[in-house]
């Protein structure tokens, strides 16, 4: 039995990390490049002392040219400051790209190692949790976060970092060659323009966070109305999907005008304290070449380093609001290696021991008792055992608990009571993966990869040959139908195997538990989407696949489980008759019952 939508818990939200936290969360992923780090550092600092070299050595050449003719001016400027100047520019240049080709591997390697973090962690999160969540959006989720990890090293190793360098640099060299007030100038314009710059852009921010929230809905809307497209066009809903849609991009386009609008005010104010910082300064440096203690070369100079600051500056409110988002989309992936793993691995858990692969395990449910939520049981103390080799069938009307035995099995829950064992090992104390490598199954409803049918197939043992995937495919009476395509088994299947009929996925997911080969089998109503021909030969092929094999069937219809060992019939979570088929005939309750009504309804037809 399945849970339903309000059976489903949506996981608790991740604790808001503050933007330091964050920033800690990267660091070990950049310290194993300590060395790196550490070039890339000094590149920066070559770079910048090149750049604050350049307007200095400008001063100079224009110092020089002002005290002679344009005659003698050749004589009186020494060439070698024209050489430094363009060594000079070509030093900053080559340093700076260097500094990037340096910390190219550190940024790839921590995206990689996070994205496959997050990904693997994904992966191990409960059934539950992925039942709660919407595909898209979470996707979207991690998408951002690595995005934004390499936005965030880009703006503040190459923006940031470099600009706090030059600042430093050029105040310093305000103060010892010229006098304080250049220092204070400075220090007042650049103060007013990043407290301004900063109260502006956490006021855009609201906008920003609306703008990525209403895209992230709008996506996880556009996904999950194209995932289902054949529902839309049931019902014909293609203008209903398309209004709600619009609805979130209509938000979305008023976020965004609020959002230029605010972005219009962020860059005026900029700028309006940009030229009252220059004004200042070109004051001072005019006044000083009156008065003698400044040369033109000196006013050439001061004023290049401002607007050498200031250019960088004039992107400070796009990269605080960028970095802003950045920490905050990063955090949000992380959030997701927050949720708890409902269902981990115990610290001293051990791999799964078979005694016979051959026969299968020895599977025993002992008094398990199991619910989604604790209002609604499903299963009740519910006992049962599959002997190696043999057949259990579990039948009983929609909702009975029949496919949460497999789950249990497969551990995408865990019981509240009681215990499943394999070969006497409580599948709670064993690693997954071993477990999961030992069951197979065939499940009811068969979603496949958007892929070719050979990979489908063969993603029950990636490893397998192609004779041996072809092999799958005639015991699942699919490889005359596979061979019959255009491409063979490089056809595609298309979105969720939309391009296949029910009874051809179902043919596919059969060939790919078939090439598994597993130890212990499941068939949930294996068969329900296919004809009556077809079946009654695939039946054939799945009783000697079961032959001498741990097997659990649940089925609807009793005609193919007539040679089980053993027969549950299941009714609100208890086992109520168990038997073979001939003994619950003869008993005449109600596995008599459901084989008379299938029989009549097979007359009929």
């Amino acid at each position: 039995m399945r849970p339903t939508i309000s059976e489903i818990k949506a996981p608790k939200s991740a604790r808001h990390q503050s933007d330091w936290q964050v920033i800690k969360s990267l660091i070990p992923y950049i310290r194993p490049f300590k060395v790196r780090v550490i070039v890339t550092l000094l590149c920066l600092i070559f770079a910048k002392v090149a750049n604050l070299g350049v307007p200095i050595v400008l001063k100079q050449i224009v110092d020089a040219l002002s005290i002679s003719t344009t005659e003698k001016a050749l004589l009186v400027v020494p060439i070698s400051l024209i050489i430094a100047y363009g060594l000079l520019r070509l030093s900053a240049s080559f340093f700076g790209e260097l500094r990037e080709l340096i910390f190219a591997k550190v940024t790839e390697s921590a995206v990689r190692k996070i994205g496959l973090q997050v990904f693997n962690y994904v992966h191990a999160l409960s059934l539950r949790f992925h039942l709660s969540r919407q595909t898209g959006g979470m996707t979207r989720d991690i998408e951002r976060g690595t995005r934004g990890i390499q936005s965030l090293i880009s703006y503040s190793l190459y923006s940031i970092i470099p600009t706090l360098i030059e600042l430093l640099m050029v105040l310093g060299y305000f103060f010892f060659v010229y006098n304080i007030w250049f220092v204070v100038v400075t220090l007042i314009a650049l103060t007013l323009y990043i407290v301004f710059t900063i109260v502006v852009t956490e006021w855009r921010t609201n906008f920003r966070r609306q703008m990525n929230d209403l895209d992230s809905k709008a996506n996880q809307r556009a996904v999950d109305s194209l995932i289902n497209y054949e529902t839309v066009k049931y019902f014909s809903n293609e203008q209903f999907e398309a209004i709600r849609y619009d609805e979130n991009l209509k938000k979305y386009a008023q976020a965004a005008i609020k959002s230029q609008k605010s972005l219009a005010i962020l860059n005026f104010g900029q700028q309006t304290i940009i030229g009252l910082g220059l004004i200042c300064i070109l004051g001072l440096s005019s006044s000083g070449v009156l008065s003698g203690s400044m040369t033109i070369g000196d006013l050439v100079l001061v004023n290049v380093l401002m607007i050498q600051l200031y250019i960088p500056l004039n992107f400070l409110g796009v990269l605080y609001r960028e970095m802003k988002q950045s920490l905050a989309d990063i955090d949000r992936m992380f959030s997701l290696l927050d949720v708890p793993q409902e269902i981990a691995d115990k610290p001293n858990a051990f791999p799964l021991s078979i005694k016979s692969l051959s026969l299968g395990p020895h599977v025993i449910f002992k008094d398990v008792s199991f619910y989604y939520e604790s209002n609604r049981q499903i299963l009740h103390d519910v006992s049962f055992e599959i002997l190696p080799g043999q057949t259990t069938a579990v039948v009983g009307h929609s909702g009975a608990g029949k496919s949460t035995l497999s789950r249990l099995l497969f551990r995408f829950y865990d019981v509240q009571g009681g215990a499943i064992l394999l070969d006497g090992q409580n599948i709670k104390d064993v690693q997954q993966s071993t477990l999961r490598e030992v069951v197979g199954i065939v499940p009811q409803d068969t979603v496949l990869f958007n892929d070719t049918i050979g990979y489908n197939i063969a993603y029950g043992k990636p490893s397998a040959t192609q004779s041996e995937i072809e092999l799958a495919a005639k015991s699942a009476q699919i490889h005359d139908f596979i061979t019959s395509l255009p491409d063979g088994y490089q056809s595609a299947v298309g979105e969720r195997g939309l391009k296949l009929s029910g009874g051809e996925k179902q043919r596919v997911a059969i060939a790919r538990t078939l090439l598994k080969h597993p130890a212990l089998l499941i068939f949930d109503e294996a068969t329900s989407a296919l004809d009556s021909e077809t079946e009654r030969t695939i039946q054939n092929e799945l009783n000697d696949l079961a032959q001498n094999r741990s097997t659990l069937i649940i089925a609807h219809r009793l005609s193919t489980i007539t040679h089980a060992h053993q027969i549950l019939v299941m009714e609100d979570g208890r086992i109520i008759e168990r038997g073979t088929h001939e003994s619950l005939l003869a008993l005449g309750q109600r596995y008599a019952e459901m084989w008379r009504a299938q029989q009549s309804q097979s007359v009929a037809a």
